[in-house]
This record gives C-alpha cells, structure tokens and sequence, in this order.
C-alpha cells in the first residue's frame, strides 16, 4: 500500500465511514454468529467494529507489522493470525462467516483471487456465508490512489459466476456508489458429500 493509501486507511474518517456506512451495508442481514473470520484487515477498522459484533472473530492478514498493531490495538478480543489468504492455515470447515472488505483487488491476480476464494469455501462450514464488499475500481481518483500498489479491480459482473466457480451457492451482488457488496453461501449438502 503506497503512502497516501495507508494515510487514508489509517485515518479517522475511514475509520467513522467503515462504522457508519460501509460495514451496515456490507453486512446488511449477515449473521456474525459463532466463528468469524475477516480475511484482510490491514489497518483495522473493519476489524474494531466487527470485533464488537462478532461471535468469535480471527483475523487473517498477510502483512507481519499490520498484524503487529492489530495485536497491539486489539489484544485478546480478537485472534490475529500471520497468512496468506490464498493457502489459509486453517483446517476444513473452521468458520461459520467469512467477511472482507476492500481488499481484494489488493490480490495480485485473478488467478490468486479466485485461489482465495476457493479456500474462503474450504475453511467455510456448511451453510456458512461468505459476504463483504470492495471498490468498483473505475474511477480515475481510485486508480491514482494505487500508484504503486497492487490494483486488479474485480468485474462487478463476473462475481457471481466467480463465487459459484469456488463451490459457493446463491451468489448476490449489488452495487451501491463506488463500491458492491456481495454474498455466498457454502452449500449445506457439502455435509454429506464429506462424510
């Protein structure tokens, strides 16, 4: 993340508009129930506010000092685990919710995101839900915020077929100003298929 990105997501404006907009929309009829797992926090501020929300909340983030704060900011309220979204060190089926928020066009390809969303499905339990939300990624100030970083904006178009293509059902997204929300669910038949 460039210098003037992680200004912006470090600050407390994010941090008021991931509270006050982004995750009630994101999260809009999701249960937070039993094991979350938020994949990509950096910073933090979806975390803080899910944190509060959550059942039992992990968080997995690539980045070692990113993990170092949240450890530091969060202490025991939730678990912050060192990863790499695309490999996920947990077992089959530990998480009753997945969630993340703005971070994967930060995937360098769509190969590796749809790696990640294929273990979003394994680490998921049957029926569990995976649900969050990212940029449309269209816009000219969004572009320039990325100089330097990674960028692989994600068609809003395809990601129903994307979701399914990771083994997940009834995929819905929805677009609303510069970002979509979307939503998927692990089949509940997957239970009998792995016994």
């Amino acid at each position: 993340m460039n210098r003037v990105h992680g200004l912006i997501c470090s600050s407390g404006w994010w941090a008021r508009t991931v509270e006050r907009r982004l995750l009630p929309w994101a999260l809009d009829g999701v249960d937070l129930e039993g094991e979350v797992l938020e994949i990509g926090p950096g910073f933090g501020a979806t975390t803080r506010v899910l944190a509060e929300r959550a059942g039992s909340l992990t968080a997995l983030e690539l980045d070692p000092s990113y993990c170092a704060r949240l450890r530091r900011e969060l202490g025991r309220s939730v678990d912050v685990v060192e990863g790499d979204a695309t490999a996920m060190p947990f077992a089959d089926a530990s998480f009753d919710t997945v969630v993340c928020f703005t971070m994967l066009h930060h995937v360098p390809s769509a190969a590796q995101q749809d790696r990640l969303l294929a273990e979003v499905t394994r680490v998921l339990r049957p029926g569990g839900m995976f649900a969050g939300s990212d940029s449309v990624g269209t816009s000219r100030f969004f572009r320039l915020l990325h100089v330097g970083d990674t960028l692989v904006p994600l068609p809003v178009e395809a990601m129903p077929v994307r979701l399914e293509g990771a083994g997940l059902d009834d995929p819905r997204v929805s677009v609303g100003g510069s970002s979509f929300r979307f939503r998927a669910k692990k089949p509940a038949a997957a239970a009998a298929r792995s016994l």
